[in-house]
């Protein structure tokens, strides 16, 4: 059995869509619906079971009968709000919950696959998986860096696959739920819908009105790397997943204005709280990951923001 933790959220959900494509119907899903909207996810996928976290955990740890049908852990499931400021709350989510995960997979030799973010690097002008350019500047990309540090410092002992992946930008169906972290284009879409007018930041870190940029990738993109990987057990390591072409939120809004064939762009003040912890400008270095041997090209942002807008606008999520 496959088992996709944060399996009713946004990539996790569409993991598992993929895995069903694939013809993978026995997938263990383990989320936290405290948020019970996130059922929308889980209700257009087959799964074999349904575990809440708290209970998943406590499995693991008793090392349940259930344990060994487990061939493969994908971790998608952490708190992603990068502007939850509870320390202690985020590091048991991002970091202990992981850990528990990590260590339960190698003592059964099982593939590990799971989501580190973009976040790690901070304000950073260079996008490389080397520790020389990892700087978060709050405390999710924090977690999520000192996961991927605690898998680095164990590599010498690991003789199973462990691949930690670093989510650029990641936009598609299934991030309803997010509210405030959803994508860029689901929040234009919403707004160009209901005032005509899409909101955009002004110029700020050196950059002009709305030309901060930033690496969008679609979500179908993020799930072919997943299951690319889950082909390739030789293959471990830290590596970015992002198209390796940023673009503007110019872009962004102007696409999405394309396709609704109306809209305004209004810029908005840069708003302080956010002036020292904002990444202005991101990028992928896709060269680990390519030197992998992962060849399949990635969506372009017209391409993905025209298949994602028929999607949201089709009342099908």
């Amino acid at each position: 059995m496959i088992v996709v933790t944060g399996g009713a959220g946004f990539i996790g959900s569409q993991l598992v869509a993929g895995l069903n494509k694939l013809g993978r119907e026995d997938v263990i899903v383990v989320d936290d619906l405290t948020d019970g909207k996130k059922f929308e996810n889980l209700v257009v996928n087959k799964v074999a079971d349904y575990f809440d976290k708290t209970e998943f955990r406590q499995l693991i740890q008793r090392r349940d009968s259930l344990c060994d049908k487990i061939e493969i852990v994908f971790h998608e499931g952490a708190c992603s709000t990068t502007t939850e400021w509870n320390g202690q709350y985020m590091m048991d989510n991002n970091y202990t919950y992981s850990k528990e995960l990590l260590h339960f997979c190698l003592e059964r030799s099982l593939p590990f696959i799971y989501a580190s973010s973009a976040a790690v690097y901070g304000i950073e002008s260079k996008f490389i998986e080397e520790p020389e350019h990892e700087s978060p500047v709050n405390v999710y990309g924090y977690s999520k860096l000192l996961f991927d540090n605690y898998v680095r410092n164990l590599n010498a002992k690991i003789n199973s696959q462990v691949v930690g992946l670093r989510y650029f930008n990641v936009f598609g169906p299934g991030e309803n739920h997010k509210k405030s972290m959803a994508s860029v284009i689901y929040h234009f879409n919403n707004q160009i819908k209901e005032t005509g007018e899409l909101k955009l930041f002004e110029g700020s870190h050196g950059y002009a009105d709305g030309e901060q940029l930033r690496d969008f990738i679609s979500v179908n993109d993020v799930v072919a790397v997943n299951l690319w990987l889950m082909s390739k057990p030789d293959v471990s390591g830290i590596f970015n997943v992002g198209t390796g072409q940023s673009n503007s939120f110019n872009n962004v809004a102007n696409a999405v204005v394309d396709w609704h064939k109306k809209g305004k762009i209004n810029y908005i003040p840069f708003p302080d709280s956010l002036k020292n912890a904002y990444q202005s400008f991101t990028e992928a270095n896709l060269n680990k990951l390519r030197s992998a041997g992962y060849d399949q090209e990635f969506t372009s942002l017209k391409d993905g923001v025209s298949s994602y807008l028929n999607i949201l606008n089709s009342n099908r999520i």
